[in-house]
């Protein structure tokens, strides 16, 4: 079980670098063919931007042979909205970032936000500013018994089986602290390879689960967040604004998150 097809969102900005480059590390680790698409707007091509998004194809290739990863480059239809066009469901996996508002107009207005809950596969979002680091090495489950949880374990699965340590959340209800959905999931984990920890956190109501997951200990050396553990308008809720400024300061490594 693996990735052989990851796609890459590609533009024009100053983290697209950082972006392709763990694409192409995530891409030569799984054996995986690497598509790169370039999502830039029309407004890339005026400006600062002007010359990082005319070479993206030709840098997005130089980069490949660094790496010696199989590529393909593809342009998306800039003139219609249908996710379909995007290529992502001719992929096992999206690479994309967090949503930066201050671009938001150079970049099609479909990436990444509404391809997170309409594209069908996984995607790992890295945050603004993010450089690379290792990812994948200690893992955080964000876990509820729910649809969504379990789809995003499953398909984070071939990651996990390759982390150094996995950590399993649970926000709770008191009336949930002696349920065994954790341990539950923990001896499905081991059955995959999988030696997992677990964290309960008791929900008394002084904080949100995002705060909560944050403030454990699972989090202290956590580099990636399996996502699915809450409904999808509070995961975007954290992703992509209406959370605290504080809290999202914090929001600092990626997520794996599925639909």
């Amino acid at each position: 079980m693996g990735y052989k097809d990851i796609l890459v969102f590609l533009d024009g900005s100053v983290e697209n670098t950082a972006r392709v480059d763990f694409a192409l590390s995530l891409a030569r680790a799984h054996r995986a063919r690497l598509t790169g698409v370039d999502v830039d707007s029309a407004a890339a091509f005026v400006g600062e931007w002007s010359e990082r998004a005319k070479s993206l194809e030709e840098t997005f290739h130089a980069s490949a042979e660094r790496f010696g990863v199989d590529v393909r480059f593809r342009v998306a239809e800039q003139s219609s909205g249908d996710w379909k066009n995007y290529y992502t469901p001719y992929a096992d996996l999206v690479i994309a970032s967090q949503p930066n508002p201050e671009v938001a107009d150079k970049i099609l207005p479909e990436v990444p936000g509404d391809l997170l809950t309409s594209a069908g596969v996984p995607m790992i979002l890295l945050p603004r500013d993010w450089r690379p680091t290792p990812v994948g090495e200690e893992i955080v489950i964000a876990w509820s018994p729910s649809g969504q949880a379990a789809r995003a374990v499953h398909d984070a699965m071939p990651i996990l089986t390759q982390a150094r340590k996995v950590t399993v959340f649970k926000f709770a209800p008191p009336a949930d602290a002696k349920d065994a959905d954790v341990d539950l999931l923990r001896d499905h984990l081991r059955m995959h390879g999988v030696k997992a920890e677990t964290d309960r956190w008791t929900d008394t109501g002084d904080l949100s689960a995002i705060e909560a997951l944050f403030a454990s200990r699972a989090m202290e050396e956590a580099d990636l967040i399996v996502a699915g553990a809450y409904s999808h308008s509070r995961i975007r809720e954290a992703l992509f604004g209406g959370m605290t400024k504080s809290l999202l300061d914090q929001f600092s490594l990626p997520v794996f998150v599925s639909h």
